[in-house]
């Protein structure tokens, strides 16, 4: 199961079920927006809170991947979830609705991945036959928490990003047609001192860089191995300086094959700044776009890297410094399996 240092191979490669992305109005302008299950006109979805809102997001988003699985709630065994809201309220409501046996996770922006890691892990041990994993965020929810409410009307430079408005989850395993979870690399906590809340790329590239060369360390391969590789939600700034970093460290991926969630999911014509950011954004753009490629056929193997700013409001008012995180996992469409 472990191999090398932090990697984690999964012997019975359990299946992706099934998989939903749901987005808001923004993200209906944007560039994936015919990967998305469903697109909502309205970012407060009826409620009187944006935080209220991310939480329907959550659970249409777990409701419809398991739909497409032919399941019922009730037959999920185990549901992991997490997100930006102070005591990750919008997983822990959304499992009150599932009534799903629930594990409550943060990992910041790098969730979706550590969900998913943890869930392929429960399934592959056979702990379970099956596992939901899902994460969401809301540009309304997470602005006003970690930087200023959207109604201020604060400017903002081009080193930050937009939060995407959505949420995504998959539904593991153990038999089933679709993308197998192969391998996981869990990231170690890596800390250059930037305190920038407006500059998250550039904090996280590092922890992106140490775990992509971890993860080809512990087995023994290069970016070869995959037709793509993809890092959570840098955006165009913090992708650049993983990319820089990378290559300093001579690992040197071609840019046709390295890309960011954050980039793709918007149009470059959107007022996004350096790209997009949250939970929802590698949930979505994985879940929906990645996936939809894979069992189109155009994609084999794709490793994602889901990058975490690990702050908290209270933590930059004592004027620490952002501690991230990022948690790689890999995917493959095999034959005769799928």
């Amino acid at each position: 199961m472990i191999q090398g240092h932090q990697t984690w191979v999964f012997n019975s490669k359990p299946v992706i079920l099934a998989s939903s992305a749901v987005g808001g109005p923004f993200e209906a302008q944007g560039a994936l927006a015919e990967d998305f299950d469903v697109l909502h006109g309205d970012i407060w979805l009826g409620e009187d809170s944006f935080e209220k809102a991310e939480k329907k997001f959550l659970e249409q988003a777990c409701e419809i991947a398991i739909h497409k699985a032919g399941m019922k709630k009730e037959d999920v065994q185990f549901f992991l979830s997490g997100d930006l809201m102070n005591q990750i309220i919008s997983s822990s409501f959304a499992a009150r609705t599932l009534g799903v046996p629930y594990l409550g996770l943060f990992g910041a922006c790098s969730s979706a991945m550590e969900g998913l890691a943890l869930a392929a892990l429960i399934v592959d041990s056979k702990a379970a036959q099956n596992a939901l994993a899902g994460t969401s965020s809301h540009n309304g929810s997470v602005e006003k928490q970690f930087r200023y409410p959207t109604e201020y009307g604060s400017q903002k430079p081009p080193t930050a990003q937009w939060t995407v408005t959505g949420a995504g989850a998959a539904l593991l395993a153990q038999e089933g047609e679709g993308p197998r979870v192969t391998s996981a690399t869990i990231g170690r906590v890596i800390d250059m001192g930037l305190s920038d809340p407006y500059n998250m790329g550039g904090a996280m590239a590092p922890a992106a860089v140490d775990t992509i060369q971890a993860h080809f360390r512990d087995l023994n391969i290069d970016h070869s191995y995959y037709d793509m590789i993809a890092t959570g939600d840098l955006g165009r700034v913090g992708h650049q300086i993983a990319a820089d970093l990378l290559a300093k460290h001579g690992v040197k991926i071609p840019a046709k094959k390295f890309t960011d969630c954050g980039i793709l999911i918007y149009k470059k014509n959107q007022p996004v700044m350096a790209g997009g950011s949250g939970c929802a954004c590698c949930a979505t753009v994985t879940y929906g776009h990645f996936f939809k490629r894979m069992r189109k056929g155009e994609l084999k193997r794709i490793l994602i890297v889901a990058t975490g700013a690990l702050m908290s409001p209270l933590s930059y008012q004592q004027k620490e410094s952002i501690p991230c995180i990022a948690h790689a996992v890999s995917f493959e469409m095999l034959e005769g399996r799928n």
